[in-house]
């Protein structure tokens, strides 16, 4: 299996990510980058049945894994804390409860991703997998692709264009400050 190009972290020629001036792009950023580790981890779960991972899969799955640790949890912290309510007032009841929707998701990603993250790291450590442990494995991670591609889509089809619509330069502004703010204390 060929891990190497799936998780390469830079891509030459590609397009660089957005800045703390741009919060939705960086949102869209994150949803890109979300794919791709899910991929990933979708990738050697599916591809393995029981043995060691490699030293490239072994690799893959960690930098997966811490990803979700850390840029995702702040992904959730920025859409929660500083998209989201930002939009409380500004959107029509179907959308609203849209947003309601994408936080029960959140939660429900969160739950997924634990899972993932204890039977991976139990395969990685024990260098094996039980048939059980593989299929309680691929059920999640069928569950948390199938959440993120919907979840993703009603974001960048609704809930982003709809924030670059009605949010004003100052809301932007301090969103991207709120978010610098979040990246900062994590260091």
């Amino acid at each position: 299996m060929e891990m190497g190009v799936c998780w390469m972290p830079i891509q030459i020629g590609a397009k660089p990510d957005a800045g703390f001036d741009d919060p939705l792009g960086m949102l869209r950023d994150c949803h890109r980058r979300i794919e791709n580790f899910l991929r990933v981890l979708g990738e050697v779960a599916g591809s393995r049945r029981a043995g060691a991972l490699n030293a490239e899969e072994q690799t893959a799955v960690e930098s997966a894994l811490a990803y979700f640790r850390t840029g995702g949890q702040r992904h959730t912290q920025d859409e929660e804390e500083s998209l989201f309510p930002r939009l409380q007032g500004l959107m029509e009841p179907a959308a609203l409860q849209a947003l309601g929707d994408l936080e029960q998701e959140h939660s429900e990603a969160t739950a997924l991703h634990a899972d993932v993250d204890l039977l991976f790291r139990g395969w990685i450590e024990s260098g094996y997998l039980s048939e059980a442990a593989r299929q309680r494995l691929l059920s999640a991670m069928d569950r948390l692709q199938n959440l993120y591609a919907g979840h993703i889509q009603v974001e960048e089809s609704m809930v982003f264009p709809r924030a670059a619509a009605v949010l004003n330069a100052e809301n932007i502004a301090a969103m991207g400050s709120e978010f610098r703010t979040r990246r900062s204390a994590a260091r």
